[in-house]
């Protein structure tokens, strides 16, 4: 237990601490840290990812093959559930282990499909209005949000958001930074999009807030970056891995109106999934170059203080 100092100077124990000089209570926060989870059974990248951290889903991906095979986590062990009927690559995941969504992606060409998982396997849902890959996603199974993209043969970063209610998708607002290859997380209501790759080509920092409506401007990531993956809510957000010219490990904690540096990956990787929330994230998968199948568990920072 930190102890009180009596002398009139300020003392530091450990990262709690008393100015008696003051007479003012004092703090140090205690940054996030990762911690390696179970293993994928097939390790993949450009995968998707649903649900918490001791109910994960992992769907998609590419590594030797285009793979439509479904993975569950249960907080210590993947295990394998229904094959996607499309498989695909740098698609787009919302909702629950037992309630999933999966939209966009890409084998041979670009998909529209969207496909709703219910513990077991997966059935057809409503198509996307736009086809789209490197897309990002939040919400749940009926009351989903699709983000950004690219799309092929236009060759464009998309701005268009669409939001699906569990049977069609309809057009959102759209996007203030047109961007391909970024992170989502949230609901459909209070949607965050970040990270990303613009039109040229350029890595951006910018994050954006969705009300179920409208995207308007939030505190920019500290890092730019693409290809990473989110966890979390609007207001306590989580950004984790991607790539700039390197792969990343860096972790940013959001707050809801800016990011503050959390615990680095144990594993730098790019094209990974995420889930959960920022004080329970769940990452898996990605490249490092070579893909990978290892998970790791975020357990977030606190501000540690001491009471008289």
């Amino acid at each position: 237990m930190a102890r009180l100092t009596t002398s009139a100077d300020t003392t530091n124990i450990g990262s709690v601490w008393y100015n008696s000089t003051i007479g003012r209570l004092q703090y140090s926060y205690i940054g996030g840290a990762w911690s390696a989870g179970g293993a994928l059974i097939t390790a993949r990248a450009s995968l998707a990812g649903a649900g918490t951290q001791n109910e994960g889903l992992a769907f998609g991906g590419i590594g030797n093959a285009t793979f439509s095979c479904t993975e569950e986590y249960n907080g210590t062990s993947w295990s394998a559930g229904g094959a996607l009927i499309t498989a695909r690559f740098s698609l787009a995941g919302a909702g629950t282990q037992n309630v999933g969504l999966a939209f966009g992606g890409a084998s041979n060409v670009v998909t529209s499909c969207t496909e709703e998982y219910n513990g077991t396997s997966w059935s057809t849902g409503g198509a996307l209005i736009t086809a789209r890959y490197r897309l990002a996603g939040a919400g749940t199974q009926n009351a989903g949000l699709a983000i950004g993209g690219y799309t092929i043969p236009s060759y464009v970063c998309l701005s268009c958001t669409e939001n699906y209610n569990g049977t069609s998708w309809s057009a959102g607002g759209a996007l203030i930074t047109a961007r391909e290859r970024l992170a989502g997380t949230g609901t459909q209501n209070e949607g965050l999009a970040f990270g990303g790759k613009g039109d040229g080509g350029v890595t951006v920092s910018c994050t954006e807030e969705y009300n179920g409506t409208s995207w308007s401007t939030g505190g920019g990531l500290i890092t730019a970056r693409f290809s990473l993956a989110g966890a979390g809510t609007q207001n306590v957000g989580l950004a984790f891995g991607g790539y700039t010219n390197v792969t990343l490990s860096c972790t940013e904690e959001y707050n809801g109106a800016s990011w503050s540096t959390g615990g680095a990956l144990i594993t730098a990787r790019y094209g990974l999934a995420g889930a959960g929330t920022q004080s329970a994230g769940l990452a898996f998968g990605g490249s490092s170059p070579s893909t990978v199948s290892c998970t790791e568990e975020y357990t977030a920072g606190q501000n540690l203080i001491c009471t008289p």
